[in-house]
């Protein structure tokens, strides 16, 4: 476990040792991960810019074991995230390791995820102010780290998203819960097309809770060391939040993508009066058909569960399905390794999908199945 006031490294640092004219130079690999302490403030930042901070395995249980000291320490009074860099907080889990491990290892990919859900699960739960600075990209993992948070701040820089289906995957990490219970079916169309929103819409959608312009973030980061966080929150936050531009889009998108059959919904996407119907036909085609289908099968069923344990249990049945299918390793193929983006989906079209195809994803794992624990809903 990490000790307050230190600052912490999620991977081994290690110095490089290179000769050059028989003397040795020595480099310090940065830290993927810091976590700090600044009065009555404990932070968590990510720190790898480069990589656009995603998630390693390492990174995230040394977060669950910094959330667990924090909680029983009288000192810190609230927990802040934030990424390093001046491109995003968070945009995802490292999906390299995942191809790999895919092929090689699917033992880690299965112990990852379990990692990453329980802590998606604590996050939810934590007992203490968890304070999201959502800036810029926030994708896939980087949602399950904050989209739980008690106190969700976006600014007008924000993307946020959830891209699996573009790699053959489903959303997870809770994306399931926070999509379901969007208004509409807004969060239907944004997990099927992969498509991003703005913080207003993040707002409007549930996923967020304030709204501060990103020139005010040093001075509110400044200001949690100091005061409650909400108070220090209330003072930065903008007076009016700019519309959600979902929003004017809800009347089509609760039309087209009304029932559990997705034929027809597509059908009605490609048959609608507004351009942006039609364009997300042509988005979701694109995608994986195995993993729109049981992406549609997740929301429907994420609706009618009691509590984001539940959720990320499903999620986990499902993501360990996905993976031990073609699609999740042909599609990081396409898109990262590759970068051809001709993933070659098998099968190839949604009408190839059986109903059974897509319910052997939810079937029970036996005594692989990620059991949460399950404790009273923290107060926000």
């Amino acid at each position: 476990m990490p000790s307050t006031g230190a600052v912490h490294n999620s991977s081994d640092t290690r110095g490089a040792e290179a000769s050059s004219g028989g003397t040795a130079a020595s480099a310090v690999t940065e830290p993927d991960l810091l976590l700090q302490r600044e009065g009555q403030l404990a932070r968590i930042i990510l720190n790898r810019p480069k990589a656009l901070n995603a998630l390693t395995h390492p990174m995230i249980c040394e977060i669950a074991a910094a959330l667990t000291e924090w909680a029983d320490d009288p000192t810190v009074h609230t927990v802040l995230l934030t990424g390093s860099g001046d491109r995003a907080l968070c945009a995802g889990g490292d999906i390299v390791s995942i191809y790999r491990d895919a092929r090689t290892d699917p033992d880690e990919n299965a112990q990852f995820w379990a990692d990453e859900y329980t802590m998606n699960a604590q996050i939810k739960r934590y007992p203490k102010p968890f304070v999201a600075l959502m800036d810029r990209i926030v994708l896939g993992g980087g949602v399950g780290l904050s989209g739980h948070a008690s106190h969700r701040v976006v600014t007008e820089r924000t993307k946020l998203g959830m891209p699996e289906t573009t790699i053959g995957f489903v959303p997870d990490v809770g994306g399931t819960w926070l999509y379901s219970r969007a208004p509409g079916d807004l969060g239907t169309h944004l997990a099927l097309t992969a498509a991003t929103m703005t913080g207003a819409d993040a707002i409007a959608l549930g996923l967020a809770d304030s709204f501060v312009n990103s020139t005010r973030l040093d001075s509110l980061v400044d200001t949690l060391k100091r005061i409650p966080a909400a108070a220090a929150i209330a003072e930065h936050a903008a007076s009016t939040v700019p519309p959600a531009s979902l929003l004017a889009e809800r009347a089509w998108i609760d039309e087209c993508y009304a029932g559990n059959d997705l034929p027809t919904i597509i059908a009605r996407l490609q048959q609608s009066p507004v351009a942006s119907a039609r364009d997300a036909a042509t988005a979701i085609l694109a995608k994986s058909p195995t993993a729109v289908s049981v992406t549609l099968a997740s929301l429907r069923r994420a609706r009618d569960l009691g509590s984001l344990e539940d959720v990320l249990e499903q999620e986990y049945r499902v993501s360990l399905r996905m993976v031990a299918g073609p699609d999740v390793v042909e599609g990081i193929r396409a898109q990262v390794i590759d970068k051809d983006r001709t993933p070659v989906w098998q099968p190839r079209t949604i009408e190839a999908v059986t109903d059974g195809d897509v319910q052997a994803h939810f079937a029970s794992l036996g005594e692989r199945e990620l059991r949460l624990p399950r404790a009273a809903r923290r107060s926000r």
